[in-house]
């Protein structure tokens, strides 16, 4: 699901729906991977739908909510999806037992309702979030957030039962002090997820993939929808060797091979999911995530992985990997080639990581997520401040050479080699949890910006960010989150000389940022030089212009075209809401990777290509040409070559002069040697007679017209046909491989 760094956790919430991508970001992978598993799917997919429920769920453990493996007697609410199995649940229920034999309901049933409802919410898939668990700095509340009005009912319904809740004082004297007062109190940071409107909040849900439009200066752009079916794909790159053929990864651990023409290959250029550890759930961060072609690849065949796993002694890690493709098949990789690079282990099941890339200084970039749970709460400064560990950081390592002590080398220019506390790996720290990252190829004529690495740091419960990587920079976290303190000790530190981010945007804007590329390509020249990335909760793309003067960079909103700007054959103005990730072809065009529905097993992922529809050039009709209009023009330009034929058609007898009136004056009479040898007056046809003639509606005419107007017809309902498909929702279809038929995707 990638989701993991995809959603920026909505205040610690950014467990991204893992979106195996399922979203990946994270929900890596669009295309449903495990089909004995579908139905199990299916009925947990319906029940978040049937529920509205919002795409980032978390348990009070940081890890992902699942199906309880038996039925649940008590908190039954929460007996497909939650966060409770059975153990759990009697756990609740004996609280409740002792709540109820402690107290008079004073005949009350409505109390002892509320009562259970609440205590069950520790089984949510939401409780991290009702819980505020995702916030180190508060402690773990003793009762949900609850909405104002539910808030209402149960302080009405409940006047002496607060103090079996919680032992808080200030709770319990809150509770005294009146309705107002009590609800206030228990309100969430982020009103999306108070209880019971985060069953039913459609604000993350609705209108799944419009983006809102900004009216000044928006960009507007059309897409191209080049693949669908996907389960959750976390991502999608080229491998440099001139053949032009897109990898596309899912989360679960498959890599498929598209080649120039669309098509995919039948069988997967990679199969990991022996190897992957990730599960189906909504919210699992782990999994597939990432993957990169060496720089020689087209001489060596050599890329590497990095993905979750599950070791024997049950202790998660993420590994990178090297593997070779078959000598006999560039379409297939080597299972039996892998060389495993580096293994870190994770204290918690979210903020993987997952970005791997090779710099123009051919080294080997890796990007670590801080180790998870909120806050990165290890040790004194945590994981990210801490240059002894490889969490929160990102790491440049040579895969190209070796030492007695690790298959890998450590660059001699790296920024802390000769410090005898760090890692000699650490490039840059400081970071969250960085999804998504791209080196600029620079502009192509002056080659400015070239090789910088940007990145999107997904936030906790403020901000999310955009940086640029620079060698031995401390981008901040935890003492900072975007420009803002977040540990205030730390950030009041003289010491920490943190580089702050290009841009930064709060969490009206969007919840979980996906880095994106700086458009180098051809087809859209407006874009050149444009930083382009997206957020993957709102679904929202945007652009970072840099202002060399300012030494600043301007945001600006990406908009999807109307139905006449998209009015191209093939193009689309209308997208999935769940960004996931961003891609770049060989020849530098993008594209971005999105699901309707972020879970793992759900194959809803498509891959769209960013268009710039002012460098398009119409070849039919458009919506500013009226039918009416164009069928006027047809019958005017048929009508004057009916007019020629039928004027080709005079006798030939007949001077060209008959067909104007008769002007001749008392200078010009014949003599009377010629009267004789000419026709009477009276004999000549008019000129009226002749015009007459001229229009007269002949069989030839006639059929001509019929033409026009038969085109005229044809071109109207053309016309209506693209309206329509330009206003109505995606169709999701694939292409079987080499058959080029049209199939129905697989449905669970």
């Amino acid at each position: 699901m990638m989701l993991g760094p995809l959603v920026s956790e909505c205040s610690a919430q950014r467990y991204l729906m893992t979106f195996s991508i399922t979203s990946p970001h994270l929900i890596l992978r669009s295309e449903i991977l495990i089909s004995t598993s579908f139905r199990c799917l299916l009925l947990v997919c319906l029940y978040l739908q049937a529920a509205h429920v919002s795409c980032h769920p978390q348990c009070l453990d940081y890890r992902p909510p699942f199906k309880p493996d038996s039925r649940l007697q008590f908190c039954s609410q929460y007996g497909t999806f939650g966060c409770c199995n059975q153990k759990k649940d009697n756990a609740v229920a004996q609280k409740y037992k002792k709540v109820t034999e402690s107290i008079d309901f004073n005949g009350s049933k409505r109390c002892g309702k509320f009562m259970k409802v609440i205590m069950c919410q520790e089984c949510s898939p939401y409780a991290a979030h009702l819980y505020d668990a995702e916030d180190p700095l508060t402690p773990l509340r003793k009762i949900p957030g609850l909405c104002f009005n539910y808030c209402s009912e149960f302080h009405l319904n409940c006047r002496s039962s607060i103090h079996l809740l919680t032992k808080d004082r200030q709770m319990q004297e809150s509770w005294e002090r009146g309705r107002d007062y009590f609800c206030n109190l228990l309100q969430l940071p982020d009103p999306d997820y108070c209880f019971p409107n985060v069953l039913k909040n459609t604000d993350l849900n609705q209108n799944l993939g419009s983006v809102v439009e900004d009216q000044q200066g928006c960009l507007r752009l059309c897409l191209q929808e080049i693949a669908n079916g996907l389960k959750n794909p976390v991502l999608m790159i080229h491998a440099n060797d001139d053949t032009h053929r897109l990898f596309v990864a899912e989360q679960l651990g498959f890599v498929w091979v598209y080649l120039p023409d669309g098509s995919r290959l039948s069988e997967p250029f990679l199969d990991l999911t022996r190897q992957v550890l990730t599960t189906p759930w909504v919210g699992d961060e782990r999994g597939l995530l990432g993957l990169t072609f060496h720089p020689k690849f087209k001489t060596n065949g050599k890329f590497y992985v990095y993905y979750s796993i599950l070791t024997k002694g049950k202790v998660e890690k993420v590994r990178v990997s090297e593997l070779k493709i078959l000598s006999h098949d560039m379409n297939q990789a080597d299972l039996y080639s892998e060389r495993c690079i580096l293994e870190i282990e994770e204290p918690a099941a979210n903020h993987n990581g997952g970005q791997i890339l090779f710099g123009l200084d051919g080294f080997l970039y890796v990007f670590t997520g801080d180790g998870g749970k909120a806050g990165d709460p290890f040790g004194k400064f945590g994981n990210a401040q801490n240059k002894s560990v490889l969490l929160g950081k990102v790491l440049r390592i040579d895969v190209d050479g070796s030492s007695y002590d690790r298959p890998y080398q450590i660059p001699l220019d790296n920024p802390f080699v000769h410090d005898q506390i760090a890692r000699p790996e650490v490039y840059a720290y400081g970071v969250r949890n960085m999804w998504r990252c791209s080196v600029d190829r620079g502009d192509p004529i002056t080659k400015e910006g070239k090789g910088r690495l940007f990145c999107g740091d997904v936030g906790q419960n403020k901000y999310e960010e955009v940086d640029i990587i620079v060698k031995g920079g401390n981008y901040g976290w935890r003492a900072k989150e975007g420009f803002e303190c977040y540990d205030t000790k730390l950030c009041q530190n003289s010491s920490l000389d943190d580089i702050l981010p290009i841009y930064a945007y709060d969490h009206s804007v969007g919840k979980s940022v996906t880095g994106g590329y700086v458009y180098r390509g051809c087809e859209s020249p407006n874009l050149n030089g444009l930083y382009i990335f997206g957020d993957f909760m709102s679904g929202r793309l945007m652009a970072l212009q840099e202002d060399l003067k300012a030494g600043m960079w301007k945001k600006q909103d990406i908009c999807m075209g109307d139905y006449q700007t998209c009015l191209f054959p093939g193009l689309i103005n209308h997208h999935h809401k769940f960004i996931i990730s961003f891609a770049e072809d060989e020849a530098g065009e993008l594209y971005f990777l999105a699901t309707s529905f972020p879970s793992a097993y759900a194959s809803q992922g498509i891959i769209y290509k960013l268009i710039d529809p002012s460098r398009k050039i119409r070849r039919y009709l458009t919506a500013k040409e009226s039918p009416n209009k164009m069928k006027t023009t047809l019958m005017i330009g048929i009508m004057i070559i009916a007019g020629a034929v039928q004027l080709r058609a005079l006798p030939t007898s007949t001077p060209l002069t008959t067909l104007a009136p008769n002007t001749t004056t008392q200078h010009d009479t014949p003599s009377p040697d010629t009267a004789p040898h000419t026709h009477p007056a009276t004999d000549a046809p008019t000129w009226c007679e002749n015009l007459v003639k001229w229009y007269s509606l002949s069989y030839t005419v006639e059929a001509l017209l019929v033409i026009a107007i038969a085109y005229s017809v044809i071109q109207t309902i053309r016309l209506r046909k693209l309206r329509r498909r330009a206003s109505r929702p995606p169709v999701y279809t694939f292409r079987a491989p080499f058959l080029g038929l049209q199939q129905t995707p697989h449905s669970f």
